[in-house]
């Protein structure tokens, strides 16, 4: 076996594994037979450096959209600022209360075993990015929040401080394609209390620059009726939370609130969670849950994986490429 995806092909034969290598072959399909996919990114799957994988499912056009929290926006490109100053903890599980505060007194952020350095990837952005928000601000200007970084990447300022190849940058890799990306509740990240902070003190006038959840469902809902005029769209979850949460109700509006009934449903869905099955919770629910909710049709393409996305999704990727 000399590839990734014959080692699967292989050895991924039941249960969790078998789902892997199902979902896997759903996604490939779905993509042969023409369809476009969403992909939601939630977790901490950006510190993990999920760009290693999915930055190149971006450039081979296997990704058409992404949902993703502000943490993933954001912490890819701190990565990609500061990689040489993180700080990995392998026995984290063993830490006391006296050892994070040695952590905080250094200035150093965990993200379970990582440690996001402060100075070289959290204010270092916020630099940049303060500057692009003051010149919208000043010109009237109203953006959303991955707009924002594409302009800082797209304008190469930070790539002087480049500590890992900028290839191995799934939001640079983005930013390359123009891809539609919608961030729910961005508000909740580092760079959002950032933000709110530079209103609070001045230094934004107008708290609508960076626009937000509404305007981005409303983004959302005219990407997906006019994509799927011509495509299946399929819907690959990494995580549960809003970054799946959200995205995946645009159908549901379409049909109920604005009662468009020739808009399509989600033609594929995968879910990738270690979240304990429950009907009590939207990540723990099984798939044909959202059969009541028009989410999914009946004969919709379901998976469900029930294992850690850091381990299972860059071997899907794999296979979908070809590894």
């Amino acid at each position: 076996m000399k590839t990734v995806s014959e080692f699967i092909s292989h050895h991924y034969r039941h249960f969790n594994a078998a789902a892997l290598k199902d979902a896997a072959q759903g996604y490939t399909v779905h993509l042969e037979k023409g369809g476009k996919m969403l992909i939601t990114v939630a977790g901490a799957m950006s510190t993990a450096e999920l760009g290693l994988s999915l930055a190149e499912m971006i450039r081979q056009d296997k990704v058409h959209a992404i949902s993703c929290t502000g943490a993933n926006l954001e912490e890819d490109v701190f990565n990609l600022v500061a990689h040489h100053h993180y700080r990995r903890i392998p026995n984290w599980r063993e830490l006391k209360g006296d050892d994070e505060q040695a952590l905080l007194d250094q200035h150093l952020n965990r993200v379970t075993d990582t440690c996001i350095p402060e100075g070289e990837a959290m204010r270092r952005i916020e630099k940049a990015v303060l500057q692009e928000w003051m010149n919208a601000d000043l010109e009237g200007r109203q953006m959303f929040p991955h707009e924002f970084f594409y302009a800082i990447l797209r304008d190469d300022r930070l790539s002087k401080y480049y500590q890992i190849d900028p290839k191995d940058s799934w939001l640079y890799a983005a930013m390359q394609k123009g891809l539609p990306m919608f961030v729910p509740g961005w508000e909740d990240s580092t760079l959002g209390n950032m933000y709110a902070g530079h209103c609070i003190s001045g230094h934004v006038k107008n708290v609508h620059t960076v626009r937000t959840g509404i305007e981005y469902m409303i983004t959302l809902a005219d990407w997906y009726t006019k994509t799927s005029e011509q495509a299946s769209i399929g819907f690959f979850q990494i995580a549960g939370g809003i970054a799946g949460d959200f995205p995946i109700c645009v159908v549901p509006m379409l049909h109920q609130d604005l009662q468009r009934d020739n808009v399509p449903r989600w033609g594929y869905f995968c879910q990738i969670s270690d979240s304990t099955t429950s009907y009590g919770s939207y990540s723990g629910a099984v798939p044909n849950e959202k059969i009541t909710w028009g989410k999914l049709s009946l004969d919709t393409p379901k998976y469900i994986i029930e294992s850690d996305a850091t381990i299972v999704v860059p071997l899907i990727f794999a296979w979908i490429l070809g590894w």
